[in-house]
């Protein structure tokens, strides 16, 4: 299982939300560049970013996004704001690994499906869902569609992956939220990723074993050191099978 430590920028600083709060955040005193650097250095093989300026219509995070996706040595999976063909190319073509859709592809699932299908492995679906709903607009407008249905409508695109949180739980309530994304994701035709549901190593081991889970974001357990991302990928990589010893 492949985990992407996590950072969410605000106003050029990390930031943390509570149940997706945009006027809540929690800042954390850190450089962000040297932060992403070192989830490189660490081990991680990605990282996974949201630009919450973006989300809002304000690029002026831009230029640091820029820096971090050049500078980090490892791929980007970013998030954020992106509602257009035009902004989605536009960082694939800046070097972003994979970017994340959530509100274009409500608006517009042809389109969103046509670009999965230009761009394999770097469009990745983002499922945020609140109370049984799922949600756009930076978690602000509800939908009128279930996770279920609207996973099962995107089943020909191919999605790198499918970014599902439970803003509702949102840490809260882990095993809830554990039950949506197994649920989702014994559904879903494209790998998924989990995300908000990281607080410690033991929150790992058991989603390493759900079928289908192929990550987790882990963001906020990071930094609240709950968790070390060396402890997170330590525990997230396979185990070997015993082998029995034949004389």
């Amino acid at each position: 299982m492949m985990i992407y430590p996590t950072m969410e920028l605000m106003n050029g600083g990390c930031v943390t939300l509570d149940k997706g709060r945009l006027e809540e955040p929690v800042l954390w005193h850190v450089d962000p560049v040297k932060t992403a650097k070192d989830f490189a250095a660490a081990g991680a093989e990605w990282m996974h970013l949201t630009d919450f300026n973006a989300v809002q219509g304000d690029d002026s995070n831009a230029a640091l996004v820029e820096e971090i996706i050049r500078s980090v040595g490892i791929p980007v999976q970013l998030g954020g704001g992106l509602r257009s063909r035009e902004q989605v190319e536009h960082w694939i073509d800046l070097g972003a690994g994979r970017v994340t859709v959530s509100t274009l592809a409500a608006r517009d699932p042809a389109l969103v499906s046509e670009l999965a299908k230009q761009h394999p492995d770097q469009i990745v679906l983002a499922v945020d869902v609140w109370q049984g709903q799922v949600m756009t607009e930076g978690w602000r407008q509800s939908g009128a569609f279930s996770p279920e249905a609207y996973i099962a409508a995107f089943e020909n695109a191919p999605f790198a992956a499918i970014l599902v949180t439970d803003i509702d739980s949102d840490m809260s309530e882990v095993e809830a939220q554990l039950g949506l994304i197994s649920g989702l994701a014994a559904e879903a035709k494209a790998p998924v990723i989990a995300s908000g549901v990281v607080r410690n190593v033991d929150d790992i081991s058991r989603l390493k074993y759900i079928p289908n889970i192929a990550g987790a974001l882990v963001g906020r357990a990071l930094f609240r050191k709950t968790l070390t991302l060396e402890e997170a990928l330590e525990t997230a990589r396979p185990q070997p099978e015993p082998v029995a010893e034949f004389r």
